[in-house]
């Protein structure tokens, strides 16, 4: 095990397939997990009910669980029927994502859900909101036009590209044991996953942003191994450094983390949405491009938990 504390910016699949890997290697491990998601089936919930987000704290939840697998299996199962279906139908719902959303309605506190959720999971890392209350999204486009909601960013639905995200509220209340993860942290690891809704959400809250800057820890970004054609399309890895320098008004991290197998093909059925980002070199000044082998070659849009978690303690 290492002996340092590491803290994990975002949420989605990206986040977790980080955690799932560095469960192996880090036993003080912190996950602080976006607010701002409000699209599928968790999207779903948090209208009808108007409760927090529940799907990126799910994710990480089963990345860092210690359950058997029947358990996990259950956990994860998905009702058959549409994600993206009317807000008061079962169908396309998750499990985990139920028994999260009942546990926030009876407990009436969203800090004290995620304990309940941790010792069915058997969680022992720290999972934590990134804002006290959910955020929601908005962002400016090339064309000058405005798109609102998480949703309609993350599935593309504007015209452009997105040339500036904002959060609302514009600086949300952040819980203190928040800014102590990062104060206290020896490494700070933002990534991969969704750049417009998943990672810059939590690293241009205010008070997270100013605690970042302080840091005197190991700070790494993991750029994508596949680009959304319609959220970051075609971003070279100057495009991810020129944009969360942009967005944060400084550079926040010192290595950036980059896959450099481009072998495999992005899967049939999502052909039509991803491309393997490409390695075109140009404006990665004063950072630390480190460039590995990091893909899932059984799932090539995703990054494999090994051998990330291989790369990120190689590099602190």
């Amino acid at each position: 095990m290492v002996n340092k504390k590491i803290v994990c910016l975002g949420g989605g699949v990206g986040t977790a397939n980080l955690l799932s890997g560095i469960k192996d290697y880090f036993s003080d491990i912190n996950a602080i997990v976006s607010m701002a998601d409000d699209g599928g089936s968790a999207g779903r919930l948090r209208r009808y009910y108007k409760i927090p987000p529940t799907g990126d704290i799910v994710n990480c939840m089963i990345a860092l669980s210690n359950s058997d697998k029947v358990m996990l299996d259950l956990l994860k199962f998905r009702f058959p029927g549409e994600r993206y279906g009317p807000d008061n139908i079962l169908p396309g719902q998750k499990i985990a994502n139920l028994m999260f959303a009942a546990l926030i309605l009876n407990n009436k506190n969203l800090n004290e859900a995620i304990a309940k959720m941790k010792e069915i999971f058997q969680v022992s890392a720290s999972i934590y909101p990134s804002t006290l209350s959910s955020v929601s999204l908005s962002a400016k486009t090339s064309t000058g036009h405005i798109v609102r909601r998480e949703e309609n960013i993350d599935l593309g639905n504007f015209k452009g590209k997105i040339k500036q995200l904002y959060i609302h509220p514009k600086n949300p209340r952040v819980d203190g044991r928040v800014l102590d993860a990062i104060k206290n942290a020896d490494v700070i690891v933002a990534g991969p996953g969704d750049l417009y809704t998943t990672i810059l959400p939590v690293l241009i809250v205010p008070a997270i942003t100013q605690e970042i800057k302080k840091s005197k820890a190991k700070k790494t970004f993991v750029v994508n191994v596949a680009n959304k054609f319609f959220e970051t399309p075609n971003y070279s890895v100057s495009d991810f450094i020129s944009a969360i320098k942009k967005h944060c008004g400084f550079q926040p991290f010192d290595t950036f983390l980059i896959n450099n197998n481009t072998s495999y093909s992005i899967p049939e059925e999502f052909k039509d949405q991803y491309s393997i980002a490409p390695l075109r070199r140009g404006k990665e000044n004063n950072v630390n491009c480190v460039y590995e082998d990091l893909i899932n070659e059984d799932f090539p849009i995703y990054h494999s938990p090994k051998k990330l978690a291989k790369a990120v303690v190689e590099n602190i």
